[in-house]
């Protein structure tokens, strides 16, 4: 049996290809946005904080959105890259559902792809490779414009060929491991649906029929995290979108996403991300 999910609202931010020698060494990337790779020619290495993928020819890489992670190259290194953001106003993305491999084998058909994008998008390659000169709120924001821009054909075709990419990657992609006991089934429902609103723990449980620290005991052993860590996490996510992409305040934003105690919200993405709100917008300036 297939898999079967929504497709989600994927749009091109940039494509491109890049040569390097020795140049390809950023650190401390983090971005609201996905990239993909097709590598061409030499190696370079790419270090998250649970693995090691070395990149070489005849295959595609993907970087999902919001992985911190280092660029390495010690020699000669040639790719296409296509950044990819989802345009979605929903708290959880589809892109959250999955577990991906980082590596997947290319053919011909990825390599004639990559070059049609690049053909029909000739504005959206990046002026450098450094990201800091490109992952930021007022580059995303140049970004986001210059694709709504492009004439409706270009972005029909260019939305169709992100898509068989990442099709790649979902041809071998797992659905995150969800409980099999049907006591937590509705009150994940419940929370998915709910992460803008006050969400209370004891609420759950009752949905669950079971007592608060039962219902904590379960859900941890089934998803490797505590009811109040797994929200966070899907929150504090949807505020760096919110914090890269739009003019709203801290408060603003903190309330959006469930937060009404402006400080507590200050405190967990702190404790998350090592910033503040405040400091991570400015970071993206």
């Amino acid at each position: 049996m297939g898999k079967t999910a929504t497709i989600p609202e994927i749009l091109t931010l940039s494509v491109g290809y890049a040569v390097h020698d020795r140049d390809w060494n950023w650190t401390n990337i983090r971005s609201p946005f996905s990239r993909i790779y097709l590598v061409t020619k030499g190696t370079a290495t790419v270090k998250t904080n649970n693995a090691n993928i070395i990149l070489t020819p005849g295959h595609l890489y993907m970087i999902p959105a919001f992985t911190t992670h280092q660029d390495i190259c010690t020699g000669e290194f040639e790719h296409y890259y296509i950044h990819l953001f989802e345009d979605s106003v929903a708290i959880k993305s589809i892109m959250d559902e999955w577990d991906f491999p980082f590596e997947v084998e290319a053919d011909e058909l990825c390599h004639i792809l990559f070059k049609q994008l690049c053909n029909i998008n000739p504005t959206l390659s990046l002026p450098e490779s450094n990201p800091k000169s490109y992952d930021s709120k007022p580059m995303l924001f140049e970004q986001l414009k210059r694709n709504r821009m492009r004439d409706m054909t270009v972005q029909m075709e260019s939305r169709g060929i992100a898509l068989q990419l990442l099709s790649r990657f979902f041809k071998h992609a797992s659905r995150k491991p969800t409980s099999k006991d049907v006591r937590l089934i509705d009150s994940i429902t419940y929370i998915n649906k709910h992460l803008d609103e006050i969400i209370d723990i004891d609420t759950l449980a009752r949905m669950s029929y079971i007592s608060k620290d039962h219902y904590i005991r379960l859900f941890k052993k089934s998803f490797g995290n505590t009811p109040l860590q797994y929200i966070n996490s899907l929150r504090i996510k949807r505020a760096e979108i919110l914090l890269t992409t739009s003019s709203m305040t801290v408060k603003e934003i903190a309330s959006t996403v469930g937060y009404y105690d402006h400080s507590y919200f200050i405190r967990i993405f702190r404790k998350k991300l090592g910033l503040t709100p405040l400091q991570y917008r400015q970071k993206s300036v």
